[in-house]
């Protein structure tokens, strides 16, 4: 699955948003974004197997973080662009220093 597959659903987009302040468990992103569990551990796992997020367990839990930091751009003419593009989290944070 591409990645214009993978973040042309409104759903895995909120849940993006959501994993991009803090990991989140499946619950928890389910009540903010308004799904049910099902339905995010859905979206969850193809945003996983995309390599976007990553989960971990503590406790009893099991939270999801991103791993990647993406970024759309467009421009229209005279210079048009249409770019999406994911880099891995450490490269991105290392390059801004």
């Amino acid at each position: 699955m591409s990645l214009f597959d993978v973040l042309g659903s409104k759903a895995r987009l909120q849940i993006i948003r959501e994993l991009a302040t803090e990991p989140r468990y499946v619950s928890e992103l389910a009540d903010r974004v308004g799904m049910d569990g099902k339905t995010a551990v859905h979206h969850l796992s193809t945003l996983e197997e995309a390599g976007i997020v990553e989960s971990y367990r503590t406790s009893r839990r099991k939270y999801y973080r991103l791993t990647k930091r993406i970024e759309l751009r467009a421009s229209p003419e005279p210079d048009p662009m249409f770019l999406l593009h994911a880099d891995d989290v450490e490269e991105a944070e290392s390059s801004s220093d």
